[in-house]
């Protein structure tokens, strides 16, 4: 039997204080197979490459000299891993002692491409990291979906509960914490990149489901997920990154709709182009 391997790649942008944290919760309980971690930093400047170099030595740190995006910096790396899977996460997250093995062990288990785990911030109230394929309709539920699991009351933590609490086949996985078979995605064609930011994950979820891959949403596996400070501390601009990769999905994956959303962004003031 061919021996277990597994590399994990991390994006970091102006991130060092959540990228130390990671680091430090993988190299406190690193998982069976563990071959290569992997940093990717896109062209930081607050020196998030000299803290890899300095406390982290066996890592791998790819330094690019410009921010290439989320979906072509995973790229980079899982052009040059040769392990049989690979763990996306995002710097801000934390990895408790062993998730990646129970999530690896789901993975295996249901022979699918990708899995998830359940994403929690850092009180445990689980984040709604799974979803169906992007449209109208389907961003509607799922905007209701997370605003529901988002509130603090007895209701919704019943319902988060209960929508949390089961093991499921679906159509994406967040790219905050994702574990995939390397083959699959190198037959998939890896990231698309014309995604900068944001949607990049569906997209790829899409593409492996096309080529008769599944997806797997895994709940027992618990991942912290300290959602969004990526973002605020790496200084971008979200809502502009946001608009365009949701308009390319629509461009790519619903034509039809296309016209209809850019002329909705008009309307609010948000012209992409």
């Amino acid at each position: 039997m061919t021996p277990l391997s597994l590399d994990i790649v991390i994006v970091s942008y102006n991130t060092a204080p959540d990228l130390d944290r990671c680091l430090a919760s993988i190299v406190a309980h690193p998982p069976v197979g563990l071959a290569h971690v992997f940093v990717v930093d896109n062209g930081s400047s607050d020196g998030s490459p000299e803290l890899v170099r300095e406390r982290y030595p066996a890592v791998d740190l790819i330094a690019l000299s410009q921010n290439v995006g989320f979906g072509a910096a995973n790229n980079v790396a899982l052009t040059r891993s040769a392990a049989t899977y690979v763990l996306l996460l995002n710097s801000d997250t934390i990895v408790p002692a062993g998730a990646i093995g129970r999530l690896l062990e789901r993975l295996q288990a249901t022979r699918a491409a990708v899995a998830g785990p359940r994403l929690v911030d850092d009180h445990g109230r689980g984040e709604v990291s799974f979803g169906r394929m992007l449209s109208p309709i389907g961003e509607l539920r799922q905007q209701w979906r997370t605003w529901a699991a988002s509130r603090d009351s007895a209701w919704a933590r019943r319902y988060r509960g209960r929508l949390l609490a089961h093991e499921r086949e679906v159509d994406w996985v967040s790219g905050a914490c994702m574990l995939l078979v390397r083959e699959a995605a190198v037959e998939a064609g890896l990231f698309d990149e014309r995604y900068f930011l944001y949607e990049e994950d569906v997209d790829f979820c899409a593409a492996l489901r096309a080529g008769g891959g599944r997806i797997l949403f895994t709940p027992r596996p618990r991942v912290v997920h300290l959602r969004g400070r990526s973002v605020r501390r790496s200084g971008q601009v979200p809502t502009r990154h946001y608009d365009r990769s949701h308009l390319a999905f629509y461009e790519k994956h619903r034509p039809g709709w296309a016209a209809v959303l850019r002329w909705w962004m008009r309307v609010r003031g948000r012209n992409v182009r």
